[in-house]
Order: structure tokens, then C-alpha cells, then sequence
């Protein structure tokens, strides 16, 4: 709701309703771009000068702000609603979808399009540094094309589908699907369904671009009316990476599109993940009739999204890096790309379950396959404990699975006790990760301080 905001206050329209759950980052930049944030949920937040009340998905009954709203019956509707409304009807929707990598491939979209001068209007679910100077969740372009990061998510209290499923996609990308959300979604059927009604939105003069790598993803093809292209490793992909390697900080690689060598490509990103990501945003590019040396040149000056490997600070030759990985797959690649990168040095990997489906049991044994990378595992407190017993997941169990295959690992639930065991027991070169997908209790900048003293 908060990003949407942005949006609408540059083309003069009024907003209602507020969003305390945002990302310290989030905070600042909405704070930078002069939009007034209300801290906590109060019925008289909800003025007679509003004219349209954005209801986050985060919001549900009980409420003190919607249950004004509805009382007064205000105008009200979904994020994905008014984005469709006030910008999709007239525009050429590029939406990026998947279980993993959306921010990152709507970044390089989005950035890919900008740098070859398409002037595409962008929305993203994080802080993209090449948007605005000193990074933004938005662009707004006169161009046709809007780039947009498709979550599955649902929507509103009031309506339980996913967000993507508003989007109007001309072309859809669908990277990978596994199971996840699920505080919303009963099993991966569920997951699939979801995205197959995506699909299904995809128009005869769109193409639908799918994540050749991931089985669930490539399956879509034959749900599809469109035109299909897929993207990946695999060698019957159509725009595929090959000769893949990485030095110096920087992955290079080569690109084929239907068998015939379409371009050699380096990008500032860790990991093959990241690599698939780039081929979505490459095809994008390539259907747009972007040329190779073009996209080349803009994939190099690619800067990143925060909260995504981002390095912090370097403190006593510690480096200390953000990241937003939470499901199992993002930990375990997160730490691959980091071994990538820091072939001799030693990995922590400190991991707070914080967002619905992390905190579930669900995930128990996942995780315990996930952390396989890093040399050294601390796992935070479960952030949310209401959940049963039966349903949470156990820390206690995690680290007893990890250390049963040979790692070191402990649970140190305060941030302040994970600060003191770093600072007691790191060594120079050291690399720290720090996985959560919220604020972790400030543990980053107390991290950095306390290595400091």
C-alpha cells in the first residue's frame, strides 16, 4: 500500500488508510518522497477529506481504521485494484511472477527497459537502486510498458485471490513455483491453481515466458492460449545460459535463444538463481526487440535491490549482508551464491523465521536441508509465537537436525545474544548473512556497532 501511495500522490490522487508493517528502508523512502505515515491504527485517521481508502492485505476485521471505513461507507478497495484501475487499463503489463526472484527480475526489467529508453512506468516490492538516486520502488515513464512485480499473495480481507491475477499481464513471466504462503494456500495444488489462473489471463498477442528449470513452472505450457517461450539452464530451454563462471565478483555467462547464440552477458549478481533471474529479464528485453548488446551494456551497470545480498557495512574485516530469504529454497540458494562469491572464507548464516509460512512447522525439514552451505547457523526466536505448538516451527528441533549433520549450529533467541556471540567468536574475513524478511529487531546496525567498539 505504502509503494501504490507513492504512485498516486505523483498524479495528484488522495489516499487513505495506513501500513505500519513496512521495512525500516520503506519507512525512509516514504518519509524522502513526502507522504505522511500514521504510526498504529485509530478510527479518526479516517478523515471526510479522503477520497479512496487503500485496504492492505495485511488488514482484516476488527480493525479500528476499516471498521470505520466500512460504517461510514467510504470508498475502499485492494491494492492490485487501484493499480489496475488508475494505470493498467492503458498501459502494455510486463508482470513478473514466481514462488522466488520477483523483486530482483522486476528490478532488472524494469532497468534493462529504462536503459534501452523504452521510458517503462516500473512498480517493484522492495527498493531498486537504479530507480531514482538514491533507489525507489517506482518509476513512472511515459513509455507503454509497465513492469510489474506479480505476487501471489491474495489481495484484501474481502477478496482472497492473488494480487497477479488484477495485473491485465500482456506478457507474463512465471520463474519457478514451490509451496509457500502457507497462512493462505492448503498445499502446492493450491499454489498451482493460482498461477494457472494467470496464465489464463495471457492474451493470443502476449507471450508467457516460463522458468524452464523449475518443473511446476515449465507444466504451465500446456494450460497456455498464448504464445509460450521458456527460459533457463536446461538445454531444450529457449533462451538459455550456458558456460557459466565467476570471478571477481562478477557472473558471466552466455545466452542462446532458440539454439542460436544471442549474446555473452555479465552481471554484477551472485548465484545461478540470479542467473535465471536475469535470462526472464533478457527475454523481456528480446521480445520488446531489445538487442543483445544493449541489454548487455545495461546488465552491467545493474545496481541491485536492498535487502537482497546488500552489504551493510564492513566492520573488523567482517563483512555484515542483508537478505530477505525466508523460505527454504531462498536460504539454500542465498548461502550457495555466498559460497560462490567467498569460496575461502567462513559463512554465517543467521536466519530469524519471521514470515507466515517460515514460522511454520511445515517447513521444518526443509530448513534443516537449507543452511547446508554456511559454516556457522544461528537461528533467531520464532517471531510468530501465537501460533499452536503443533503448527510452529521449533528451533530447537532445527538446530538439533543441523548439528546431526555435522554443522554448527545453536538457537540464540535475543538479537542482542547473537551480537555477543559475533563479536566474541568472529575471525577476520568473515562473511554474516542476515535472513529475515523484516526489521530483525535492529539486529544490522547493532551488528555493525558493536564490531565497531
Amino acid at each position: 500500500m505504502a509503494t501504490v501511495a507513492a504512485l498516486l500522490k505523483q498524479r495528484g490522487h488522495d489516499v487513505g488508510g495506513s501500513d505500519q508493517n513496512v521495512y525500516p528502508p520503506m519507512s525512509d523512502f516514504l518519509e524522502a518522497e513526502g507522504i505522511r505515515t500514521l504510526n498504529g491504527y485509530a478510527a479518526d485517521h479516517i478523515t471526510p477529506d479522503i477520497d479512496l481508502v487503500v485496504v492492505g492485505n495485511a488488514i482484516s476485521r476488527g480493525n479500528a481504521e476499516l471498521e470505520a471505513v466500512l460504517e461510514r461507507k467510504l470508498r475502499y478497495c485492494s491494492l492490485p485494484e487501484v493499480v489496475r484501475d488508475y494505470f493498467l487499463w492503458g498501459a502494455r503489463p510486463v508482470v513478473l511472477a514466481g514462488t522466488h526472484g520477483k523483486t530482483t527480475t522486476t528490478s532488472l526489467t524494469g532497468w534493462l527497459l529504462t536503459h534501452a529508453e523504452r521510458d517503462p512506468t516500473v512498480l517493484v516490492g522492495g527498493i531498486a537502486l537504479n530507480l531514482g538516486a538514491g533507489g525507489a520502488s517506482y518509476r513512472l515513464g511515459a513509455g507503454p510498458e509497465f513492469v510489474i512485480e506479480g505476487d501471489e499473495y491474495d489481495s484484501a480481507f474481502f477478496d482472497k485471490t492473488a494480487k497477479f491475477l488484477k495485473y491485465l499481464p500482456e506478457i507474463a513471466v512465471i520463474g519457478n513455483i514451490e509451496f509457500d504462503h502457507a497462512d493462505i494456500y492448503a498445499d502446492l495444488d493450491a499454489v498451482r491453481l493460482a498461477f494457472r489462473r494467470l496464465v489464463n489471463l495471457v492474451p493470443r498477442n502476449g507471450l508467457l515466458l516460463l522458468g524452464a528449470d523449475s518443473p511446476h513452472a515449465a507444466s504451465l505450457q500446456a494450460h497456455a492460449v498464448s504464445p509460450v517461450e521458456t527460459f533457463g539452464t536446461d538445454v531444450e530451454a529457449t533462451w538459455r545460459a550456458s558456460n557459466i563462471r565467476h570471478a571477481d565478483g562478477i557472473t558471466r555467462f552466455q545466452v542462446n535463444r532458440s539454439g542460436e547464440l544471442f549474446g555473452e552477458f555479465e552481471s554484477p549478481l551472485l548465484g545461478i538463481h540470479n542467473v535465471r533471474n536475469t535470462l526472464a529479464a533478457i527475454a523481456v528485453g528480446g521480445r520488446l526487440g531489445i538487442g543483445a548488446s544493449t541489454l548487455s551494456a545495461g546488465l552491467k551497470r545493474f545496481k541491485g535491490i536492498k535487502r537482497r545480498l546488500e552489504t551493510v557495512g564492513i566492520r573488523r574485516d567482517v563483512t555484515v549482508l542483508d537478505d530477505f530469504a525466508h523460505h527454504p529454497t531462498a536460504v539454500r540458494e542465498t548461502l550457495a551464491a555466498l559460497r560462490t562469491g567467498y569460496p575461502s572464507r567462513r559463512v554465517w548464516a543467521v536466519f530469524e523465521p519471521r514470515s507466515a509460512s517460515s514460522c511454520r512447522r511445515v517447513f521444518q525439514d526443509d530448513f534443516a536441508a537449507a543452511f547446508g552451505k554456511a559454516d556457522e547457523v544461528v537461528i533467531a526466536g520464532v517471531f510468530r509465537s501465537s501460533l499452536p505448538d503443533a503448527e510452529r516451527l521449533s528451533a530447537e528441533d532445527l538446530v538439533a537436525d543441523l548439528q546431526g549433520r555435522g554443522q554448527r549450529a545453536r538457537h540464540i533467541p535475543e538479537v542482542d545474544g547473537i551480537v555477543r556471540t559475533i563479536v566474541d567468536e568472529h575471525r577476520p574475513g568473515d562473511v554474516v548473512v542476515l535472513m529475515s524478511n523484516g526489521g530483525f529487531g535492529g539486529i544490522h546496525q547493532k551488528l555493525l556497532k558493536a564490531l565497531s567498539a
